[in-house]
């Protein structure tokens, strides 16, 4: 509506317009002059001016004069009279998720949009989803488009009046003012949208003054690609990069773009040019016109009434079918196309936007209105063949077609049945698909498909699908009309496929191959795209029995034409057994032949359907057809298959080979190899049986093998005669037995998918997907697969990995047929291999028996005679004796097996007939002439078959002779009457035992003999495991069984030295054991003892940045360069960005390593895309044994043995009490930097207070002032000396380390790189902890070797650091750290105990502290005891801080009561009461009980790292409660406290050192930022920290759908299709894939996913592309792998791109492996894998997403 600026005259100008006498005129000249001011004329108006100008002075009065009044009261009257529409009518956009349900469609086109689907019936039924390509709409509301719950309870009309007043008419004054003003409009509209004239406009339009104003605008193709256009529009009219991108988005978007404004010379120019630089790039210049200013301005205005007028229609039913009479009303000259007509007509040319504006405007009006869908679906048939055409010369897709329509118009039944009867719409589309193939007829009138056009050949198959459209509902009723059109239809049909009978003939090349491969693909392109149509019209056809007869009549006398093609020679007769053949003779290997037989086909399918229905009756003299005739061709076609199996045809190169694999595929073998044999049975059931298998020996070309008349010693024709018995009698085998054809044998179509099913699952267990994909489909593309697999098969559930499968009962493993007709190949042979398989596991014989068929239907019972005639008996006799002979090469195991196959179903067959009639009414005699033919001279088919029994080269076919032996005397003794079937089975069954037993007994005593042998082999592996542990020790150290005491004998002394054992630091600290580490290198395999001075042995590890345990996802610190920040000597307590160190545990030389390394390096480098999977230039390359990726390597350094002195741990510990420790070494630091002369310190804590400060602390012990040198009094040591190769590889391994964490360039002497070796091994430590706690495993003995043994490494590594980088900084960086505990050491920067990372500090403090003893002269470290010492007080230190910090961030206090008063609560409650006095209260009133549990939540996660750190460290075994996560909480804090020498209470610690720590306490607590925080002013993290994990999924994958359809871009308006990606780590949806949303990262242009990525997971990222189904991983921006997500279908299977469409759900456990694998740092390991695996041929641009 026209809301905005509304001038006085809007009324004024309708009323003038409504009374004048022409207002078509009046309008025009108003339009006239407007039009041109508001578009096109000024130089630049905003799109926002433009739009409020066209609302205020065009849209505004044409309201006016639609409503009479002000529109909006007209409005508001209009919508009181009338409801909304049933129909949904939302056009879907390319991309939008749209749903269809299996249930209750009429046909797979009916679908729902989203919003629709979920508030109908169909979200509970079996629903498909897929992604829409655009232009389709929602069929919600339209009664023939569903069986049940057509609308959705919003479209739903509920009430009776509502259908009423849908209808309601409006005010005729009203429709009369809306039929006029549409009228005008819209041939305005039609007028601008077909004008072809450039300059000019139509005399009424023409303006007094002609401006020199024109627009160069280039137009839309398919055949320049978007850098070519950029790359001409920056050539031709100066515009930079990004104007030329918006300018190609645009005209790809809308169809046409103005490119340049100017005078006509100027545009001229710039013409000239751009058709200049684009000839260069492709043969074909853009499309660029040049348009008069005005007539760009009427053209505009015209696209923008569109959109008016959809807007307009949408108000009102009244609205919408005047809008429909308009558009529909014949012209006045009577041969002239109607408005909409000419639209249509005009489609092909106009531009992309142009067609979607007029296609929307079709949509929402004659679509939605059943009697206006009629009237021009008529003119839509009635113009087909010229739109069509149109289409097939456009380069447009077809989404964007007006010809897309068709699906909207011919899916509906009842609409499609007027159009046949109407139109004869049938013959409309044969008669197009016809004229537009005409090219390709040769001169006998047949197709050849040489040098064809594939995208004009493609375009014309889409034609078939409006075919398909039509036939896919088939009538109930049928009028005479209806029957008459119809027939004339099929006749048409039947033109078109006279041209395909017959086509491309192919001829066996002697001599030499064929020089170039014939065209094959086209013929079976139109075979695939006729396979449902021909169905289609045998159901139709089916459906009423008149047609059935005329369509049968036609098809023959047809086929009739196309066989009276004059064939070479004269009929001869044929002699064999006494029996003649008078046929013509015919050799398919030197004659012309062809695949392609549809007539032939048809007439099988419909006569199968004449005897299922009984009309055949009435079909007049159908005896008299030629069956051998009829028969012919499809059998040269099965002969043709046969011959290129025996590879007869090899010179005739891979074409035919292609086309006999597509004519018995699953794709085109329904309507050809299926309808063959068809042709085949009905030949067989009408001929005499020795005269057929006569003539199939001919066509086979073995009638003279047979007559005994030929033979020849050349290898190769033995070897082809032999291949093509095998095919004849295979062939014999499937007429005979494939009887699973409703009509041939009372089967329904359940009946034949349940066997097919079976036969697929005796290959082996399939997954749902790959069965329907093994299954034939209707023209609904559906298979019947969901209601028999039930039936068939058992359905197993798929692990973390894998999919479900289903695996075939065990009770219908009896009607496997190993000769069934639809395997291949490679399936027969699988499916025969697995059933033997299974038959040996189940103890029986391995004979598989041919399964008893159902009997035929009666007009085609005498197909069973060939199993008993003359000429069968002779075949299998020949072949028996070829055997029993032992000529090699005479015969084939597979020829014997498919004859012992053939007797079997020949015995089968009298079997039940002897069982269903008495013996006189048997005519069916096999076991008569097998007994008695040829036995005087030994040679009847029973004797030859006990003969060949005894044969060793047919071991494997013996027990199905023994079977047929059995069946022979079954047989006999049914005929003989001889005794009852009982005692018949007894005695079978008798010589059977003997041989089950013997075999039973062979079979026990190999079981025995293997039993015997396992156990043999697993003492071998037990006692190889036990040496393996012994040299693998480093590996299994952890594991609480390998207990590294020794054997006590009094359980007192082994208790206390557990006790002792199990305090990791502190005067008790239990001692190092000695231990020896031998490792074999897995590059050379040679062994080597870990030791400091030997050569250096390595493990592989991966360095990188992490955000896993982050409390501020998505904001990254920027690293200071200059080292100004706090990070990397200060952690900050969110672990904003982490660096963390992962190890796959695999163990090399140094010295290999390096070799190995250098050896990837050059060969990776020439390598297609190696760059893809590892970065060269930043040192990575795959651990040589398991392919993870890595990028540096850590020295294996083994733990320094050591047995602790407790005695002088004890004397020590009398004088170093906390506050002389804190003396010492506030000395020696003092000390120190006066020997550096760094004057710092003294400058910013000032020396005399500095010094007051510790002669403060002076007073609690009886000591002297301590001096520089008092810390050495108290033990020192020789440091340790390590190989040369070690310390190289710390330096190695650190570089990478800081290389990585601070994405920095490579610097060993930086001052941060042992700072950052120290974060590495804090932050892996925390990550450990994390996923042990999140896993809920115990802290100790539940790490794989390979995560232990690599953070054994990383601790020792970082421990080591310190002997390689200068003592000084080291020492400078433990003051800093210090400086944060003890605030007479603190600085400026010194940040307060908020802002830091508690665990960080306590290992950075720990691991330099002994930089502290260095002297000038001497290298010293501490001794044992002061580590003790030192470590004890660090720890107690930084926990006691930790705990003040836990108490401060701490605001959800438990809600627990009082409880009673322990010691622990009063300790509690007192440390409180101090922290609120040095607070100033800022602190609420709590007790001690709450503040006791609170703060021991807080600290565990703190403890349980400082445990592994310390083990790591000092490698003393933790107590035994920590070995086992049942433990509860409370046990696992005491044994924490207890391992880490800290009391249980840890409260106690504030009452032992009250003295030391109060003034620390005042000081801590009075930080400025402390304050803040209390006040609110600063975000602090809360303690424990919480637990990242991915994100919540919903369990119903269309909940995401959902969600994203409603996903709006925010840097984009339009409404193009987006790629909405979720990203699991934080929930953040994105724009993937999309110009709209890339950015700029380090001067290089990313996607949304990337650029996220490097703010949310420090460059890794896990995305699920929602439309997509799949995930994302991301590495940096140059690496990514797709992942399956973790939705499945209820078969247990994943959908990638939705490509099936079922139901999805969430799978826990997949999900569960994806948070694993984030939290374990493996994505970049996973990524590397898979493309390692995948050969990359085309870069993908990960970057991009």
């Amino acid at each position: 509506m026209a809301e905005r600026e509304k001038p006085v005259d809007g009324l004024e100008l309708s009323k003038e317009w409504q009374e004048a006498s022409d207002t078509r005129a009046e309008l025009l000249r108003y339009l006239k002059e407007q039009v041109p001011q508001i578009f096109c004329l000024k130089k630049e108006t905003s799109p926002q001016e433009e739009e409020e100008l066209m609302q205020a002075r065009l849209l505004y009065p044409l309201e006016c004069f639609l409503f009479g009044e002000d529109p909006q009261e007209g409005l508001a009257k209009l919508k009181q009279g009338s409801t909304s529409s049933q129909l949904c009518g939302r056009v879907f956009k390319e991309g939008e998720t749209v749903y269809s349900c299996r249930d209750c469609a009429i046909d797979p086109t009916c679908v729902l949009c989203m919003d629709c689907f979920q508030d109908s019936v169909h979200k509970s039924h079996r629903y498909k989803m897929h992604a829409s390509s655009g232009g389709g709409f929602c069929d919600c509301g339209d009664v023939e488009a569903w069986k049940i719950g057509p609308c959705c309870s919003k479209h739903d009309p509920g009430a009776a009046t509502a259908l009423v007043t849908d209808d309601c008419m409006l005010e005729p004054e009203l429709s009369d003012r809306a039929e006029k003003l549409f009228r005008m409009l819209l041939r305005y509209v039609t007028d601008f949208l077909v004008w072809e004239e450039n300059f000019e406009l139509s005399a009424e339009l023409q303006p007094r003054t002609k401006e020199n104003a024109y627009y160069c605008v280039l137009y839309n193709d398919e055949h320049h690609s978007y850098e070519h256009v950029i790359y001409t529009l920056q050539r031709s009219v100066h515009c930079d990069q990004a104007e030329a991108q918006t300018h190609t988005t645009l005209i790809d978007k809308e169809g046409r773009r103005a490119v340049k404004r100017g005078t006509l010379r100027s545009c001229q120019q710039a013409r000239d040019l751009i058709r200049s630089n684009s000839e260069h790039i492709s043969l074909q210049p853009l499309r660029v016109e040049i348009l008069h200013a005005a007539v760009m301005a009427h053209q505009t205005f015209a696209l923008r009434l569109g959109f008016w007028f959809q807007k307009v229609i949408g108000y009102s039913v009244g609205f919408r079918q005047a809008f429909c009479q308009v558009a529909l009303e014949p012209h006045v000259d009577g041969d002239r196309p109607c408005l909409i007509s000419r639209l249509m007509l005009y489609d092909a040319k106009m531009y992309k936007g142009a067609r979607k504006i007029v296609h929307e405007m079709i949509f929402c009006s004659m679509l939605m209105d059943t009697e206006f869908k009629r009237l021009f679906a008529i003119q839509f048939t009635k113009y087909y063949k010229q739109l069509q055409k149109d289409f097939i010369n456009d380069d447009h897709e077809r989404s964007i077609s007006i010809t897309a329509l068709s699906v909207q118009i011919f899916t509906v039944p009842t609409l499609a049945r007027q159009l046949i009867e109407e139109c004869n719409v049938i013959k409309v589309i044969v008669d197009t698909v016809m004229e537009l193939l005409r090219e390709h007829l040769d001169v006998s009138n047949r197709f050849l498909f040489v040098g064809y056009n594939s995208d004009k050949f493609s375009r014309i198959q889409v034609i078939f699908h409006d075919l398909r459209y039509i036939l896919i509902s088939k009538p109930s009723v049928w009028t005479e009309e209806l029957r008459g059109q119809f027939l004339e239809g099929f006749r048409v049909f039947l033109g078109f496929l006279k041209c395909m009978q017959g086509m491309e003939e192919v001829k066996r090349q002697l001599g030499q191959h064929i020089a170039v491969e014939p065209e094959w693909e086209a013929g079976f392109t139109l075979q695939i795209q006729l396979r449902h149509i021909l169905a289609m019209f045998q159901d139709w056809c089916l459906s009423d029995d008149e047609i059935l007869v005329l369509a049968f009549k036609e098809c023959h006398a047809v086929l009739m034409q196309c066989n009276n093609q004059p064939l070479h020679r004269e009929a001869t007769d044929f002699y064999m057994c006494k029996h003649i053949l008078h046929v013509r003779p015919y050799k398919v290997s030197q004659e012309p032949v062809s695949i392609h037989l549809p007539i032939s086909r048809l007439l099988a399918g419909l006569y199968v359907l004449l005897c299922g229905t009984g009309v055949i009756e009435r079909l007049d003299n159908a005896e008299s057809y030629n069956f051998i005739q009829l028969a012919e061709h499809p059998l040269r076609c099965v002969v043709l298959a046969a011959q290129v199996t025996a590879e007869m045809w090899r010179r005739n190169g891979l074409s035919l080979v292609s086309q006999v694999y597509y004519y018995q595929d699953v794709k085109c073998r329904d309507e050809m190899y299926d309808k063959d044999i068809v042709m085949l049975q009905i030949a067989a059931s009408k001929m005499d049986p020795n005269h057929f298998l006569m003539l199939i020996l001919l066509r086979f070309e073995l009638f003279e093998q047979f007559n005994g008349s030929c033979s020849s010693k050349d290898q190769d024709e033995l070897m082809q005669w032999n291949r093509l018995t095998e095919e004849m009698l295979y062939l014999l085998i499937v007429i005979i037995g494939e009887r699973y054809v409703p009509g041939i044998s009372p089967v329904t179509k359940e009946d034949v998918t349940m066997r097919e099913v079976i036969h697929l699952l005796c290959i082996e267990p399939m997954a749902h997907s790959t069965l329907v994909k093994s299954l034939p489909e209707n023209e609904s593309h559906e298979t019947g697969l969901e209601a028999v697999i039930t039936k068939v098969a058992t359905f197993k559930r798929p692990g973390v990995s894998g999919h479900g499968l289903y695996e075939v009962k065990k009770d219908l493993l009896q009607e496997f047929n190993p000769f069934f007709y639809h395997y291949s190949r490679s399936q027969h042979s699988k499916a025969e291999e697995s059933q033997k398989k299974r038959r040996a596991q189940e103890s029986n014989d391995k004979a598989l028996r041919p399964p008893v068929p159902p009997a035929f239907c009666p007009h085609f019972s005498s197909i069973v005679r060939l199993l008993c005639c003359d000429i069968i008996v002779h075949i299998l006799k020949h072949i028996l004796q070829r055997a029993a002979e032992d000529r090699p090469s005479h015969w084939t195991e597979a020829m014997i097996q498919r004859t012992l196959h053939l007797i079997g179903q020949a015995l089968l067959e009298e079997k039940s007939q002897l069982e269903d009639s008495t013996v006189e009414e048997v005519t069916f005699d096999f076991s008569i002439k097998a007994r008695v033919i040829g036995s005087e001279q030994g040679k009847s088919v029973i004797l030859l078959l006990s003969k060949i029994k005894a044969l060793p080269s047919l071991e494997a076919q013996k027990d199905m002779v023994t079977w047929l032996l059995q069946m022979f005397e079954i047989v006999k003794c049914l005929r003989e009457k001889s005794s009852p079937t009982v005692s018949e089975s007894m005695e079978m069954s008798k010589p059977e035992e003997s041989a089950q037993d013997k075999e039973k007994a062979e079979r026990k005593r190999k079981a025995e003999a293997a039993k015997l042998h396992r156990q043999k082999i697993m003492a071998q592996m037990s006692a190889m495991q036990k040496n393996f542990i012994e040299s693998n020790k480093m590996l299994y150290d952890n594991m609480p069984e390998s207990g590294t005491q020794e054997p006590v004998a009094s359980t007192e002394c082994i208790d206390m030295e557990q006790r002792e054992l199990c305090i990791a630091i502190g005067p008790h600290r239990g001692s190092t054991p000695a231990e020896r580490e031998m490792l074999t290198c897995i590059l050379c395999q040679e062994e080597q003892e870990v030791l400091p001075q030997a050569p250096a042995m390595v493990l592989t590890a991966c360095v990188q940045r992490s955000t896993v345990l982050t409390q501020c996802r998505g904001k990254i610190p920027a690293n200071a360069a200059d080292g100004s920040g706090t990070y990397p000597l200060f952690m900050c307590p969110e672990l904003a960005v982490g660096t963390h160190t992962g190890s796959c545990g695999h163990v090399m030389h140094a010295t290999c390593w390096q070799k190995y390394f250098e050896a990837v390096q050059n060969t990776t480098r020439n390598r297609l895309h190696a760059e893809l999977i590892i970065d060269l230039e930043n040192g990575e390359y795959l651990c040589p044994l398991c392919k993870s990726l890595c990028n540096t390597v850590v020295p294996l350094i083994p733990l320094e043995t050591l047995t602790f002195n407790y005695e002088n741990a004890e004397i020590i510990g009398q004088h170093l009490t906390m506050p002389r420790w804190i003396q010492i070494l506030s000395a020696r630091i003092k000390g120190l930097k006066s020997i550096t002369q760094d004057n710092d310190f003294n400058a910013e804590g000032g020396g005399g207070d500095g010094g007051s400060g510790i002669s403060g602390t002076t007073g609690l012990c009886g000591e002297g002032q301590p001096d520089f040198r008092s810390i050495l009094s108290y033990g020192v040591q020789e440091p340790r000396k390590f190989s040369d190769s070690i310390t190289e590889m710390l330096v190695v391994c650190a570089t990478t380390v800081h290389r990585v964490g601070l994405k920095t360039a490579p610097n060993e002497l930086c001052p941060r790189v042992p700072l950052m070796a120290w974060n590495t091994c804090a932050f892996t430590i925390q990550a450990i902890e994390n996923i042990l706690q999140e896993e809920d495993k115990p802290l100790f003995g539940s790490l794989q070797n390979r995560q232990l043994a690599g953070l054994k490494a990383i601790v020792q590594f970082s421990a080591s650091q310190r002997l390689k980088s200068s003592q000084a900084v080291i020492q400078r960086h433990f003051t800093d750290m210090m400086g944060v505990l003890l605030p007479v050491m603190s600085r400026k920067n010194t940040p307060s105990i908020l802002e830091v990372d508690f665990f960080h500090l306590l290992v950075g403090l720990v691991l330099s502290v002994p930089s502290l003893y260095q002297e000038e002269a001497v290298d010293l470290q501490p001794s044992a005891v002061s580590s003790a010492y030192n470590h004890l007080y660090i720890l107690q230190l930084v926990t006691m801080a930790h705990m003040l910090q836990v108490l401060l961030t701490s605001t959800d206090f438990p809600a627990l009561g009082d409880g009673e008063e322990t010691e622990e609560a009063r300790a509690a409650a007192e440390l409180y009461t101090t922290v609120s006095q040095h607070t100033g209260g800022l602190t609420p009133e709590l007790s001690g009980s709450f503040v006791a549990q609170r703060v021991k939540e807080g600290i565990e996660p703190f403890l349980r790292c400082a445990a592994l750190f310390f083990n790591c460290l000092t490698g003393v075994q933790p107590p035994e409660e920590l070995f086992n996560s049942s433990v509860a909480s409370q046990g696992q804090i005491e044994a924490l406290c207890s391992y880490l020498a800290l009391p249980f209470n840890v409260f106690q610690l504030f009452q032992d050192h009250r003295d030391t720590v109060c003034p620390f306490l005042q000081k801590w607590c009075g930080n400025p930022a402390v304050t803040k925080a209390l006040k609110g002013n600063i975000q602090t993290v809360r303690y424990p920290r919480r637990r990242n994990r991915l994100i919540d999924l919903p369990d119903d994958y269309s909940a995401l759908l959902n969600q994203a359809s409603h996903f709006q871009c925010p840097k984009s308006t339009d409404d193009e299709r987006k790629h909405p990606t979720l990203c699991l780590f934080c929930g953040a949806m994105l724009c993937s894939q999309s110009s709209c949303c890339l950015s700029q990262l380090d001067e290089e242009d990313v996607g949304a996913c990337t650029a996220h990525a490097a703010t949310c997971g420090a460059g890794v990222g896990m995305f699920l592309r929602i439309r997509e189904c799949e995930i994302v991983l991301m590495a940096s921006k140059t690496r990514g792998s797709t992942y399956p997500a973790p939705y499945l279908d209820d078969y247990g299977e994943t959908d990638p791109h939705l490509g099936r469409g079922n139901p999805l759900h969430l799978c826990p456990e997949r999900y569960r492996k994806l948070n694993q694998l984030w939290q374990q740092h493996c994505i970049l390991e996973e990524i590397a894998r898979s493309l390692e695996v995948v050969n990359v041929m085309f870069a993908f641009e990960w970057q991009m997403l």
